[in-house]
């Protein structure tokens, strides 16, 4: 049985050819849904962000043909008239009764596209979904892992589950290809207790507060990855403000907004190769009009020319 399946009705993200097979890839990109939910109890949970990968693919549509439509984040087409291929692999398969298996399933999608050559674009999935994701860069690297989120994401477990959406840069902080962590849009409160706080300091986790952000422009992140390296990016989608984001499960004021995080997306491509992204945390029910879906598609849309015009990809056949 393959780890992946198309959900009908399926409508690839933004029409792009389906791949059946994420072993056998020719291509650049290859987009694939991962929609996990980690519920700590059962019976407070928002089990909603399940249906993302659905929800950012219908207003991905929206966004027209990348290879014909002028786009004014980059002044022209956002293939720039290279040859860019990207697929959808569909979803991987995820039993709410084994998420163990299901988390395998994951991390070995990511590395058959990985071992491809294509850059993997996971759409979660609630923010525990990108430990796996992690997981499939081992072995590769050293990367700098660039996370925008409202929370810092470091408890160790939440009522004994250590791999729930609150521990997602703990369990980052553990795996030995990641080599540096940049988080981005930090404000208010949230899960995060003091001693978590002095734990990602520890180990050396630079903090660039969304104030920081509105205060100094995103180059107080971008000064914080180094020149030349590989980069994982990771988006919690309560990282934008809820004004241009409602659809989040804790939304928070106070965040970035939408050219903050183009230009911070199009900086770390011109620092570093983009070698996976991730972007998790939308629930659609809370959504209006599709306009945090469609804003996520945006988002993926960009990092996406940005690998163009930095020269990352078309890669050569």
């Amino acid at each position: 049985m393959s780890d992946t399946v198309f959900l009908e009705p399926f409508t690839s993200f933004m029409a792009v050819p389906r791949a059946a097979d994420p072993a056998r890839l020719d291509a650049d990109v290859a987009v694939f849904g991962f929609p996990l939910v980690t519920p700590y109890d059962i019976r407070g949970a928002s089990l909603d962000s399940a249906r993302m990968p659905g929800s950012v693919r219908e207003q991905s549509i929206w966004l027209g043909d990348p290879a014909d439509r002028h786009d004014f984040d980059f002044g022209g087409t956002i293939y720039d008239g290279k040859d860019v291929r990207v697929v959808d692999c569909g979803d991987v398969r995820c039993d709410p009764t084994d998420l163990p298996a299901a988390r395998a399933r994951a991390t070995a999608v990511t590395r058959r596209i990985l071992e491809s050559g294509a850059v993997p674009v996971m759409l979660g999935g609630d923010d525990s979904a990108p430990i796996p994701f992690f997981r499939a860069f081992e072995g590769r690297g050293p990367f700098t892992l660039v996370q925008i989120d409202a929370h810092i994401d470091w408890r160790d477990d939440v009522n004994g589950i250590e791999e729930g959406y609150s521990s997602t840069m703990r369990r980052a902080s553990e795996l030995s290809c990641i080599e540096r962590i940049v988080q981005v849009g930090q404000r208010g409160t949230g899960s995060a207790r003091s001693q978590e706080v002095r734990d990602a300091l520890a180990y050396g986790v630079k903090f660039v507060s969304a104030r920081e952000i509105h205060e100094s422009g995103v180059g107080a992140a971008l000064k914080q990855v180094p020149e030349g390296g590989e980069i994982i990016v990771t988006i919690d989608c309560d990282g934008i403000d809820p004004s241009i984001m409602p659809g989040v499960n804790a939304p928070s004021p106070g965040g970035l907004f939408h050219h903050h995080a183009v230009s911070l997306l199009q900086g770390l491509a011109n620092k570093g190769r983009i070698a996976g992204l991730s972007i998790v945390e939308l629930a659609p029910v809370k959504d209006i009009n599709g306009i945090s879906a469609y804003t996520a598609a945006r988002l993926i849309i960009n990092i996406v020319g940005s690998m163009v015009r930095t020269g990352q990809i078309p890669r050569k056949r």
